[in-house]
């Protein structure tokens, strides 16, 4: 009885074994035909491009910038600012984007190595970028589309500052010109969550990237622009598009606050500087019905849209990337705002003068007092605030 027991399970151990085995061929079945699908449109990074830019403009972008590179390619860029040669940062992460298939990640070990090679051709070695990506097909289409996510976020500004005695003058920097989002000593957390599935009103995935805190936040502009959409979405709630002054950029800044959710004189067509505060961070959305707290965790939702062509803008064809990383990086420029007394509202601390701004305002008419008399210094982005842990890195704890 008891062999012929042990020849039952024997026997059904090995059923069970072979249904496995089955449902795993199954699944690796179902895995390469997706991938080997994948790879009978792209084989290569190169395909890729190409296809990208078949239409004659850019059809889509994946951003694959890691925060480390932007950090390593930001540092480089104001090192050599007023000398001889000057490193554009753009033009060394896409020199490395083509090398890389745009995938940073995987090169991470050799990033650093790589910038420090490209910089010594550059600078010892007396070589031009234009000489050293002849031969890269696609580094235009690599510089094309960098320049679409970071063409406004470093350059010359000057920022007011106030001395000892109370009196307003001006600084004039190099450096950093865009901001986080969220200002200056207020907490919040996220993680990387682009992609992730949301289901009200339709399956999609999320295209932006979310920031966990507290309502009444001040949110910031990242970059100067102009309003270009303000009100409610059922989606967005109360929500701001802001479009960067060369048209590549539409920023996206959802869920503000119920009652409160913009800034005071904020509309359709207001010009801002990056580092202004334009809202306020709630919970609203996810309903059809105007000023409604839908969305359990407060937060602010913020995404990129990159425009190569208008057609784009509004269409299945929308270009919106993963902003983690610039998330990240921004967190090194914080904008500080004061409240004003008695009202909802928060001001900057320190205004900007920004170039972009007074060129826009000059083609359009739009007039701007003076400001005072400019001084010259350097830009300090290295400080960190120590109300957000991790530099802003991921939490995945809320």
């Amino acid at each position: 009885m008891l062999i012929e027991r042990l020849k039952k399970w024997k026997m059904a151990i090995a059923a069970e074994a072979l249904l496995c085995l089955i449902a795993l061929a199954g699944i690796i079945c179902d895995r390469i035909e997706i991938r080997d699908s994948s790879i009978a449109t792209y084989n290569t990074a190169e395909d890729a491009a190409r296809e990208a830019v078949s239409e004659g403009y850019i059809k889509w972008v994946d951003f694959g910038v890691s925060y480390e590179a932007l950090c390593a390619a930001y540092e480089w860029d104001v090192k050599t600012w007023g000398e001889k040669v000057h490193i554009d940062w753009v033009e060394m992460l896409a020199y490395l984007g083509a090398r890389y298939g745009g995938d940073f990640t995987s090169h991470g070990k050799r990033l650093i190595e790589d910038m420090d090679e490209l910089a010594s051709k550059l600078i010892d070695e007396g070589m031009t970028m234009e000489a050293l990506t002849k031969d890269m097909e696609y580094y235009a289409y690599y510089e094309e589309a960098y320049r679409a996510v970071l063409g406004g976020m470093l350059g010359e500004y000057e920022i007011a500052q106030t001395d000892e005695q109370g009196n307003t003058y001006w600084t004039k920097v190099y450096g950093l010109k865009a901001y986080s989002p969220i200002a200056r000593g207020f907490e919040y957390s996220h993680y990387a969550d682009f992609g992730s599935n949301r289901n009200y009103g339709y399956q999609r995935q999320h295209l932006g990237h979310d920031m966990m805190g507290q309502v009444g936040t001040p949110i910031i502009a990242i970059e100067s622009g102009y309003v270009e959409a303000i009100g409610w979405n059922q989606y967005g709630g109360w929500r701001i598009g802001i479009r960067s002054f060369d048209g590549r950029r539409y920023y996206y800044y959802a869920h503000l606050r119920q009652n409160y959710p913009y800034a005071e004189g904020l509309e359709e067509g207001s010009v801002v500087t990056a580092g202004d505060v334009i809202g306020y961070m709630g919970h609203t959305g996810y309903s059809t019905e105007e000023n409604v707290n839908n969305i359990e965790v407060t937060h602010l939702h913020w995404g990129m849209q990159l425009i190569f062509d208008e057609s784009q803008k509004d269409s299945n064809n929308e270009i919106w990337i993963d902003v983690y990383p610039l998330t990240q990086f921004l967190y090194k420029h914080r904008s500080e705002a004061e409240k004003v007394e008695g009202t909802k509202e928060w001001r900057r601390t320190h205004e900007m003068r920004d170039p972009a701004v007074e060129e826009y305002k000059e083609q359009h008419g739009i007039s701007d007092p003076e400001n005072e008399t400019a001084g010259t210094g350097a830009a300090d982005v290295s400080g960190s605030d120590s109300s957000v842990s991790g530099n802003g890195a991921e939490d995945n704890g809320n």
